[in-house]
């Protein structure tokens, strides 16, 4: 049937994560975001999700779809549940005690071990999202575009090709490359897919099964979120060992930049902070820096930036730069906060800097989202020296407060930030510091620089307005994403049509 304007498309979105109730990056603010702002735009999407025991309590009232039990083997006997978020956006939860109510988070227990069942716990999200896109949909809707989220729902490209029959065209966003949801071989029987997809030119991955390689290969649109990504994914150097299917795969292939809630994230309106401002007023930021420094034990100095990192403390964040010249960055004179949890080394080593540089470095371990908010306004600027960033949301959070990021010139970092030093502060563009070279000291040297202008009001100041005055929220995605699904929910289901043996082969 044709697509009209009358009839908008049935999107189901598929996601491991929904925050704020299970979050452990950016792909759980954006499973929310994301699909709000289409439903606010008109789109008929609707949200599948494992239902979690936060998410669980938070909807206590629930309409129950269906029930499905399996063939014996497979997948344990769950139940559809449907409610809707405060705005309004419908959801179904996958109702599976067994897979998804556990202490932890949604892939790791609470001593940060992966969950040994996580190819079945995730295999069966991917298996129930293609259910409800197939002619085996138990549900009374039914989607024309099926749109999945990282390896955790890759599968479901694989059952529609392998057991069901599709009823939708299908869209998958790379959130991160660099998880592709990797397991032992014989994990396919469990998984109730045939023997032959462990093969090159199916699933198979140096001798192991890959989620990600299904989405990678059968998918009608692949997406990144941002378009630096998408060409940084394309070569050897970030496709890890993707990079020729991907390549095969680059005329379907789009770098779609993430916005952010721009309701949550506005200095103006936030509950969080001690004191409100725009860019009109940027003075009254010092009170929040005031009272940050005041909460974290810092020295109660005006005269220092502050710099600050709310982030995954992981190699992927590249804060083993910042760790090899903590000193130096002390010596500049400035101050440092951290928030955030990850690899022990990592949590351990910023402990111990906070510890030998009291009044100076404070590092909370976990995730406060008040302090979240209240650093992003009380810092002076923001650090994100990433290896890579398929995104990013800090970096726009930061420029809406008025807070200069620092970042390293990578994926979506490279998209949202233009350095200083290529146009004059204040003209258009300029919003923060940028470093190419993956080093300690190109790192020393761009905190410097952006030392040095902190000691010039003017040009401090006309950098934080820039970077205030810039757009982050989800309008442009919301329709590059409605257009794409226009596109493809006018086309006669049928999986991608382009030839991969090859690409396959070098993957």
């Amino acid at each position: 049937m044709a697509l009209g304007c009358q009839d908008p498309p049935r999107v189901l979105y598929l996601a491991s994560e929904l925050a704020p109730w299970m979050k452990t990056g950016g792909l759980g603010e954006v499973a929310r975001t994301l699909p709000e702002s289409l439903h606010a735009a008109g789109v008929d999407v609707r949200v599948l999700v494992p239902g979690y025991a936060p998410l669980l309590e938070a909807f206590a009232q629930v309409r129950v779809r269906c029930q499905i039990a399996y063939p014996a083997g497979v997948y344990p006997a769950l139940r559809i549940l449907e409610t809707a978020t405060s705005t309004g956006l419908p959801l179904y939860i996958i109702d599976c005690p067994q897979f998804y109510v556990r202490p932890g988070s949604a892939y790791q227990d609470t001593q940060g071990a992966d969950f040994v069942d996580n190819a079945q716990r995730f295999g069966l999200l991917s298996y129930v999202g293609a259910m409800i896109g197939s002619g085996a949909n138990p549900l009374p809707w039914q989607p024309n575009v099926l749109h999945a989220n990282d390896w955790h729902c890759a599968l479901a490209l694989a059952y529609l090709r392998y057991r069901l029959e599709p009823r939708v065209r299908t869209v998958f966003t790379i959130h991160n490359l660099a998880f592709q949801g990797l397991f032992p071989g014989d994990t396919l029987h469990a998984l109730g897919l045939p023997p032959d997809v462990l093969q090159p030119n199916g699933l198979e991955f140096w001798g192991q099964l890959s989620f990600l390689k299904a989405a990678l290969l059968w998918a009608d649109r692949l997406l990144t979120v941002s378009p630096r990504y998408a060409r940084e994914i394309q070569t050897p150097e970030y496709g890890c060992g993707l990079d020729g299917l991907l390549c095969a795969r680059g005329e379907h292939l789009v770098g779609i930049l993430n916005g952010i809630d721009d309701r949550a994230w506005n200095p103006a309106t936030d509950e969080y902070l001690i004191a409100s401002y725009d860019a009109s007023c940027l003075e009254a930021k010092s009170i929040n820096k005031r009272a940050l420094q005041g909460r974290l034990g810092l020295d109660p100095r005006a005269d220092v930036p502050l710099f600050a990192v709310i982030s995954r403390l992981t190699h992927q964040k590249g804060l083993d730069l910042l760790i090899e010249i903590a000193s130096a960055v002390m010596a500049l004179p400035s101050q440092l906060v951290v928030l955030g949890h990850g690899e022990p080394p990592l949590e351990d080593t910023f402990c111990a800097l906070a510890a030998n540089w009291p009044g100076k470095i404070a590092t909370v371990l976990g995730f406060d989202e008040a302090l979240a908010h209240q650093i992003e306004a009380g810092a002076d600027a923001f650090l994100m020296p990433s290896r890579y960033e398929p995104c990013g949301l800090n970096q726009m959070y930061s420029l809406r407060y008025g807070t200069p990021p620092v970042v390293r010139g990578t994926g979506g970092l490279a998209d949202t930030v233009v350095d200083a030093s290529h146009v004059a502060p204040g003209s258009r563009g300029a919003n923060g510091f940028v470093f190419e070279d993956f080093s300690a000291n190109a790192l020393m040297r761009t905190m410097a620089r952006a030392v040095n202008t902190y000691h010039q009001p003017e040009c401090w100041q006309a950098l934080q307005r820039a970077g205030m005055a810039q757009d982050f929220g989800w309008a442009a995605a919301v329709d590059r994403h409605r257009a794409i699904y226009s596109e493809l929910a006018d086309v006669t289901p049928g999986g991608a049509q382009t030839d991969l043996e090859t690409a396959s082969r070098k993957a």
